[in-house]
């Protein structure tokens, strides 16, 4: 009878690695097809309240540049669609500052954090300066004609 259950719970446990090593191959395997391509760049995301309550929580995902939109995919999941996408046309920059001490501890680190308004949508975006420069020379590169504002509010 003891034997059985070793072996029970012997075989529940491989089973439970197996799972998860297949599970943490799919996310690797998923995250090497959205960043094969090119035009990616991680960033951390959280919805802001438009009533003024508390943020949402920081998620770590990864955003891709699609023409005139920005697609942002959360790092772990499983999902091929996006969570967020976020228009260049009518896009407003709102505001650009440093985490506070108590998000850094969520995000990557040297990141800056942007408020980004896109119609009904606004979202902080946390990226490093690479990643920031190429968003701002993504925006600034919108077609003639595209409304985009990069200006901070008085």
């Amino acid at each position: 009878m003891g034997e059985h259950l070793a072996l029970d719970v012997g075989g529940a446990l491989a089973a439970l690695v197996l799972v998860a090593a297949l599970l943490f191959v799919c996310m690797a395997v998923r995250r090497w097809l959205f960043t094969h391509g090119g035009g990616t760049v991680e960033c951390s995301l959280r919805e802001l309240s438009r009533e003024g309550g508390a943020p949402g929580v920081w998620r770590l995902g990864i955003g891709r540049y699609k023409g005139d939109e920005l697609h942002w995919h959360r790092v772990f999941g499983f999902r091929r669609r996006p969570r967020q996408v976020i228009h260049r046309r009518g896009l407003v920059v709102s505001n650009r500052r440093l985490p506070g001490p108590q998000e850094a501890e969520g995000l990557l680190p040297d990141v800056s954090v942007i408020e980004v308004r896109d119609g009904a949508l606004t979202v902080e975006l946390a990226m490093g300066a690479a990643a920031l420069t190429g968003f701002l020379a993504w925006l600034e590169a919108a077609p003639p004609g595209l409304p985009v504002d990069l200006h901070q509010p008085e």
